[in-house]
C-alpha cells in the first residue's frame, strides 16, 4: 500500500521564519498487516499549532516537546476513522484522535497512543476534537481557571492577544462566560477585529498595525487590565502590562512573536516592564495544559456544552490536502489565519 507522508525537508534556523519549503511530501509504502495491539487508520484532519514551531528546531528548548527529525514524518494532533484493528479497545468505523499522529494519509499506530471520540458531543464536527473541544479549547478554558483568577461579580476587564487565533478567539469569550465583564482583543488586520466584536461577543478589538496601542488600550480599558491572556509577547505585552492593575493576571499561554528568536521561553521582560509587574504583584506563570491532565474529561464536557448551546463560537481556517500542509503552517505562522488552523486530508 502507498500513501502520502510529509517529512521535515530543511530546518528555518533559531531566529529564522518558517516557509512551506521547510516540508516535503513524499509517497512510501505502508505495511499491508498490522500486529497485535496496532490500528490501521484513514487520516482526516490534522492540526497545525504555533508551538510546532520549536519542533523544527533541533532544540525545542523544551523538556516536553521532542524535535523533528530531517527526512523523518512530522506529527501532531490528528484524527481518523479505524479500517483494521487488533487493539480489544477499538473497532473499524471509529473515530480517533492521538496528539502524536504522523502526517500523512494513513496510519499504523500503537492503540495505546489512541483515543476514541464520540462524535455526539460536537454534533459531528470533528475537527472541533483539535481545536475548540480539544487541547486548544483545554489551554483556553484551563489557563483562564488556573491562572486567570476570574471572579463573577468583579467587575474584572480581560485583555487577549492574538485574539484572533486558535486558542484567542476562545479565551476571550471563555472569559466573558466565567465572569469578566469587559474582554477587549488585539489582532493584525481590521476584519479580525470586526469578527472579534460582531461575531464572537469581544466589547472592543484593536489592531496593533493601525495607532498606538497602548493609547487605545487607555481608552478602552478605563479601568484598567485585571486579566491578559498572553499569546504574542513583544511590545504588545508590554504594552498591555503596563495598563494592569495592582494583583492582576496574566495567563501566560504562547509567545508566537519570539518563536523566531533565540530567547529562553518564557522570554524575559524589559527590565522597566519587569519592575511593573513587580511593583505591582502580577502574577506571570508559565502555564503548560498537559499539567492539569485530571481535569481533561470535565474540561472537554463543558466546552463541548457551551458549543451545542451556542455560547462558544467556533471558528476554524480550513485547508485541503496533505500536500499543502506546508503552506497552511507557514501562513498561521505569519498571523494570515482566523481561529483554529486545520488541514482536511480526507472525508
Amino acid at each position: 500500500m502507498i500513501i502520502q507522508r510529509v517529512v521535515l525537508n530543511s530546518r528555518p534556523g533559531k531566529n529564522g521564519v518558517p516557509v512551506a519549503e521547510n516540508f516535503q511530501i513524499e509517497a512510501v509504502p505502508l505495511p499491508d498487516k498490522i500486529t497485535d495491539g496496532q490500528v490501521r487508520a484513514r487520516t482526516l484532519y490534522l492540526s497545525v499549532d504555533p508551538y510546532m514551531r520549536c519542533r523544527m528546531n533541533e532544540d525545542t528548548g523544551s523538556d516536553y516537546l521532542l524535535p523533528w527529525q530531517l527526512s523523518e514524518v512530522a506529527d501532531g494532533g490528528g484524527i481518523g476513522v479505524v479500517e483494521e484493528s487488533k487493539h480489544a479497545n477499538f473497532a473499524k468505523g471509529d473515530i480517533v484522535t492521538s496528539f502524536n499522529w504522523p502526517w500523512q494519509t494513513k496510519i499504523i499506530l500503537d492503540g495505546r497512543l489512541l483515543q476514541k471520540l464520540e462524535p455526539q458531543l460536537v454534533d459531528g464536527h470533528l475537527s472541533y476534537f483539535l481545536g475548540a473541544a480539544g487541547i486548544t479549547g483545554l489551554t483556553s478554558f484551563l489557563g483562564i481557571k488556573e491562572k486567570g483568577h476570574v471572579t463573577v461579580g468583579d467587575n474584572q476587564t480581560m485583555v487577549v492577544s492574538g485574539a484572533a487565533g486558535a486558542c484567542g478567539s476562545l479565551a476571550g469569550q471563555i472569559g466573558r462566560l466565567e465572569g469578566c465583564s469587559r474582554v477587549v482583543g488585539i489582532c493584525g488586520t481590521d476584519e479580525k477585529c470586526s469578527i472579534l466584536v460582531s461575531e464572537m461577543g469581544f466589547d472592543a478589538a484593536i489592531n496593533y498595525k493601525k495607532g498606538n496601542v497602548a493609547e487605545q488600550l487607555h481608552e478602552l480599558c478605563p479601568a484598567g487590565v485585571d486579566v491578559y491572556f498572553d499569546n504574542v509577547g513583544g511590545d504588545i505585552s508590554d504594552a498591555v502590562i503596563n495598563q494592569m492593575n495592582q494583583n492582576s493576571h496574566i495567563v501566560l499561554c504562547g509567545q508566537i512573536s519570539q518563536y523566531n528568536k533565540d530567547v529562553p521561553y518564557p522570554p524575559p521582560l524589559p527590565p522597566a516592564v519587569e519592575e511593573i509587574q513587580k511593583a505591582r504583584n502580577i502574577t506571570r506563570e508559565r502555564f503548560l495544559v498537559l499539567n492539569y491532565m485530571d481535569k481533561q474529561e470535565a474540561s472537554i464536557l463543558q466546552l463541548c456544552q457551551w458549543i451545542k448551546e451556542g455560547k462558544l463560537k467556533v471558528k476554524e481556517t480550513v485547508v485541503k490536502g496533505l500536500e499543502n500542509i506546508g503552506g497552511a503552517f507557514q501562513s498561521m505562522m505569519t498571523g494570515g489565519n482566523i481561529g483554529k488552523q486545520i488541514v482536511l486530508i480526507s472525508e
